[in-house]
């Protein structure tokens, strides 16, 4: 009689085990992911990216309401490709590198819009201050990959990123265009 009872017991264990270990899995794969912003001075587009980052997640497709995401970008890491405002970009006036190594996105919520499609909401931190965000985000799969796409609109001034004489938004706009590709390993069947 104790067997018809441990059975059963072993068996959820084992199963509850499986699902950990799989969402243990999920990853971030580095070099087929990208973050850039892109942003206007003086009315002419300039773009940028950073080089560093890294994603801790456990995700259910099926159940994205009980999943959980945590980004963190090397801000040290933003480069616009030129010499001279790469050197302005650790600056305390943009993205304060040496008090503020990280900004993070933290999930609170997912929610399923169907068709591969979700809304993610969660708080964004650059710079010390945090803002709630809601991000939309689309998945496709390939093989055993999952890239995650969407484009988050932030206010640059919210986060104190230019700060002080770069605060005239008729020299830098105050709107940013943060893009992200990430692709992910482990992530079950959509």
């Amino acid at each position: 009689m104790l067997t018809y009872r441990i059975l059963p017991a072993l068996t959820l264990a084992a199963g509850l085990l499986g699902a950990l270990s799989a969402q243990a899995q999920q990853q971030l794969v580095p070099a087929q992911s990208s973050i850039e912003f892109a942003a206007k001075q003086m009315g002419v587009p300039m773009q940028g990216h950073f080089r560093k980052f890294d994603a801790q997640l456990s995700f259910d497709p099926a159940k994205p309401e009980s999943s959980r995401i945590r980004f963190s970008v090397d801000t040290g890491s933003a480069t616009m490709g030129a010499r001279e405002t790469d050197a302005e970009l650790p600056k305390p006036v943009w993205f304060n590198v040496a008090q503020f190594p990280q900004a993070t996105f933290e999930s609170s919520a997912i929610k399923a819009l169907g068709g591969g499609k979700f809304d993610v909401a969660g708080k964004l931190t650059i710079k010390g201050t945090s803002v709630n965000v809601s991000v939309p985000v689309a998945l496709t799969q390939s093989g055993s990959t999952t890239t995650a796409t969407g484009v988050l609109p932030i206010k640059r001034l919210a986060f104190k990123i230019g700060d002080g004489e770069w605060a005239d938004t008729s020299i830098v706009a105050d709107e940013v265009q943060v893009k992200f590709k990430l692709a992910l390993t482990g992530v079950g069947k959509l």
